[in-house]
């Protein structure tokens, strides 16, 4: 499975993305999902299981395939949220979750 972060030019935001997301399937107990970022013209349906943008981006990234669209790019709860809803929607056991219930 591949989360593929995206912005418009992809270097800041979408970097700063991958790296929270990496962050939640850390908290999440998950190991094996690829991760990375790019821009948003270099991107295909296709390119990644899940796709993770910002608002700003979010309508021109709509027909990519599954997109997360975050309110904010540095919010941790939301991003292992919208993570971990992902993984599941993906067929992606989350262990972390697990063990809380």
């Amino acid at each position: 499975m591949k989360f593929l972060s995206v912005c418009s030019t992809g270097l800041g935001s979408s970097f700063i993305t991958q790296l929270n997301v990496e962050k939640a399937l850390k908290q999440l107990g998950v190991q094996g999902v690829e991760t990375d970022h790019s821009d948003l013209g270099s991107v295909s349906q296709g390119d990644a299981d899940v796709i993770v943008v910002g608002r700003d981006i979010a309508e021109a990234a709509s027909g990519l395939g599954d997109v997360i669209v975050l309110n904010s790019l540095i919010d941790m709860n939301e991003i292992t949220q919208k993570v971990s809803a992902a993984l599941e929607r993906h067929g992606i056991a989350v262990p972390e979750k697990e063990q809380k219930q």
